[in-house]
């Protein structure tokens, strides 16, 4: 029995595969665990090809900064306009429900791990969390327009406040729990409380 033969990838297609790869790879060892070999490798190409996609180890690390960026607002996006009441708590639910995928918090900490002496990914990170931060803020904005987030929170605070939590939630699931103890749910509760109208 023979194998039907397999679908060349374009060169989008493929400068896209070997993105996913290497997004599982940095989440799986980490920026400086992981090697352009080992990615190359799972993405069943060359190391050749994966720099004709991406020339540095550095730029396929940022591109994954950007594509979870645009993974996680998609998902919250989408949270959002299934539950327009709830705004910010449709998506830390969300967050939360992100399971074992790649998440945005989790490259963050390994950028802070080399931003100390890669000035490139330090300032690209500085740049996203301000990019996230500014889209909490105008989340809040459009709850506080709409009436159901209170009027007198303020909106670059709040967004500053929200994305410690998910920092929190984050290394909570990194450490296989125990951090908060039973106190998480209490801790959303009271975030919800004094938010939410």
């Amino acid at each position: 029995m023979t194998q039907a033969p397999s679908k060349r990838l374009s060169a989008d297609e493929r400068r896209q595969a070997v993105l996913d790869t290497a997004c599982r790879v940095f989440s799986r060892l980490s920026y400086r665990g992981a090697t352009t070999a080992e990615i190359a490798r799972e993405a069943g190409i060359s190391e050749p090809i994966l720099y004709r996609h991406f020339g540095s180890k550095r730029d396929l690390y940022l591109a994954c900064l950007d594509a979870a960026w645009r993974s996680f607002r998609a998902e919250a996006e989408e949270a959002m306009s299934s539950d327009r009441e709830r705004c910010l708590g449709a998506i830390a639910d969300a967050y939360m429900r992100g399971g074992k995928r790649l998440r945005l918090i989790d490259l963050w900490i390994q950028a802070l791990t080399v931003a100390p002496e890669d000035k490139v990914i330090a300032a690209a990170l500085r740049k996203q969390v301000r990019e996230v931060r500014d889209f909490f803020a105008d989340v809040i904005r459009d709850g506080q327009a709409r009436g159901v987030v209170h009027a007198d929170r303020d909106p670059e605070a709040e967004a500053w406040i929200f994305l410690a939590a998910g920092l929190l939630a984050t290394m909570e699931s990194r450490l296989g729990g125990g951090l908060f103890g039973e106190g998480i749910d209490r801790v959303r509760e009271a975030r919800r409380a004094w938010m939410m109208v």
